[in-house]
């Protein structure tokens, strides 16, 4: 019986949480309580398509002559993509595909990839989004996995299509210059001439989409998504402004959470998405200055490249117009935070969350000053808590604790039937962190990355900040590899700027002199570049197993 005035005050929490979510949604256009007409078409369209074809349908019907995609190919109107994508849903049933059946799409940041991605959810299937740096074996273990009836790739990965059965239906969402069509294959072109644009049939019910983990330590695990409220959307747009009507760019890749999401608000909100097949530093900045983008959508690795131009290159553009660049899927250093802001102004979001958990919390620019490196505060209706390794909650600032988070997308558990640990009905992160006494939130690394080093446990992430902090040194991994004496030792994998010559020794006293002795690395090596996934996460167990 004591427990019910506790249910009974959460539940409250839940409902009041719920309203502010609402007023937060009207506030940044996304509905408009004096139309209630228009919240429950597109409440409709979400039970009925899912997310991903909802939105485009509702701004076609809105908005048909604004611009929706912007890549090298040019630009599609919200009507064009509507259309398109009818006529390529169509296509693909004609393929022999039953409402229900799972496709692949392994696809760059493109129209193609905003075509099928709307086309499966009016078709009724569901959308495997497959990571675009998978190699041969890795791509068909998940496609093996995830029971792929399909798959929608472009040209540049046929070779991997040839680890597919040969009866498996191919669609080619983008063809490069110069490349051959593979044998049955069909591109997403020819699928739209033969075919009506006219709407279909809505599906029985929305087939939901698959986005995979990072996979930084193994095969990436598959996260389903069937049902997504419209509320969710509140979890990014509460703490992060976006535009309306207006411009983004996004160069974080559209295949995992920041970039599918990111897309799905944009266009719910009727911008105008500016893509890139391929992350390129000053083609980026051309790209904000020549579409007047208010909002970038970047991993922290990318905006690391565009600092790295120079002042020189950077001027070259007006990037004025930007108000907004939103920051997730890896670590943003405490010295990027800082040396970005000072530059391109106070305009940087740092979201941290996962592809379980999506959005927990998110730094606002103030906070970014205030404590560079931070990841801010829970959003409305989110909520973070620590635990320790006994699953108490810590409740004392500066206390590192696991982070577990609770928030109104629900994770449905992977597709191999696991799931994660649930305490209290929060959810684990994987990450370990600490909140300080005003309440900010801080990641001081994975669970997974802590190395223990003489019976002393060291977080890489600590190390890492502290030498991207020394003058010469532009990117910087640690990790512990076998040690005879210790168990593990520290590795420092470095990579200097150009130009720079840097000692060892050095580096090792900056680390002596401002964290404990167990800290410092016993091993420094200097390397071109660091291995990384398309997030932007130092793929550790490359350079683990790497021979020096």
């Amino acid at each position: 019986m004591t427990l019910l005035p506790t249910v009974l005050g959460e539940r409250l929490d839940d409902i009041l949480e719920m309203a502010k979510a609402a007023v937060r949604l009207r506030e940044r256009g996304l509905i408009e309580l004096r139309r209630p007409h228009v919240i429950v078409r597109l409440a409709t369209l979400n039970r009925t398509y899912g997310p991903q074809a909802a939105v485009v349908i509702a701004s076609a019907m809105d908005h048909p002559h604004g611009a929706a995609i912007a890549d090298e190919r040019g630009e599609l109107t919200y009507r064009n993509l509507h259309e398109q994508s009818n006529a390529l849903a169509r296509g693909l049933l004609g393929l022999g595909l039953a409402q229900g059946d799972v496709v692949g799409l392994l696809a760059r940041d493109h129209r193609g990839m905003a075509l099928a991605t709307a086309a499966a959810g009016k078709a009724g299937l569901r959308l495997a989004l497959m990571n675009t740096g998978f190699a041969k074996p890795q791509f068909a273990e998940v496609t093996e996995r995830e029971r792929v009836r399909a798959v929608l790739a472009d040209s540049e990965f046929t070779d991997l299509l040839g680890a597919l059965p040969d009866s498996m239906p191919r669609v080619l969402t983008w063809v490069d210059e110069g490349h051959a069509l593979p044998a049955a294959a069909v591109t997403i072109e020819a699928l739209i001439a033969a075919n009506s644009v006219a709407p279909l049939p809505p599906p029985a019910k929305p087939a939901g989409f698959i986005i995979l983990t990072s996979g930084t330590t193994g095969l990436p695990k598959g996260a389903p998504r069937t049902k997504v409220s419209p509320f969710t959307t509140a979890l990014v747009v509460d703490r992060v402004p976006f535009p309306r009507r207006g411009t983004m760019v996004i160069v974080s890749p559209i295949f995992h959470t920041t970039g599918f999401g990111t897309w799905s608000i944009g266009s719910a909100l009727a911008n105008k998405i500016v893509l890139m097949r391929r992350f390129d530093a000053e083609a980026t900045l051309a790209a904000i200055a020549a579409h007047r983008a208010e909002m970038l959508v970047a991993v922290p690795t990318q905006l690391h490249r565009i600092l790295a131009l120079g002042p020189e290159i950077i001027e070259r553009y007006d990037t004025s117009c930007l108000r907004t660049v939103l920051v997730a899927g890896s670590a943003l250093s405490p010295d990027l935070a800082g040396r970005f802001q000072d530059v391109f102004g106070d305009v940087l979001y740092n979201g941290y969350g996962s592809t379980e958990v999506a959005i927990a919390t998110v730094a606002q620019p103030h906070e970014l000053r205030l404590a560079p490196g931070t990841v801010g505060r829970p959003p409305v209706t989110a909520k973070v808590a620590l635990f320790d390794d006994d699953g108490k909650r810590v409740t004392t600032p500066n206390t590192l604790g696991r982070i577990f988070a609770r928030t109104i997308a629900p994770f449905e558990g992977y597709t191999d039937g696991r799931h994660k640990q649930i305490i209290d009905g929060y959810m684990s992160t994987g990450d370990t962190g600490h909140f300080d006494e005003r309440g900010l939130y801080f990641v001081d690394g994975r669970d997974d990355d802590m190395i223990v080093s003489g019976g002393e446990n060291v977080y890489p992430l600590e190390v890492e900040n502290l030498l991207a902090e020394l003058p010469g040194i532009e990117e910087v991994a640690v990790v512990g590899v076998p040690d005879v004496e210790f168990g593990k030792r520290l590795r420092a994998f470095v990579v200097a700027s150009a130009g720079v010559a840097l000692e060892p020794q050095a580096i090792k006293d900056h680390v002596k002199a401002n964290l404990a002795r167990y800290k410092v690395p016993r091993d420094v090596v200097f390397v071109e570049e660091l291995p990384r996934n398309a997030t932007g996460k130092v793929l550790r167990r490359r350079l683990e197993e790497a021979v020096v």
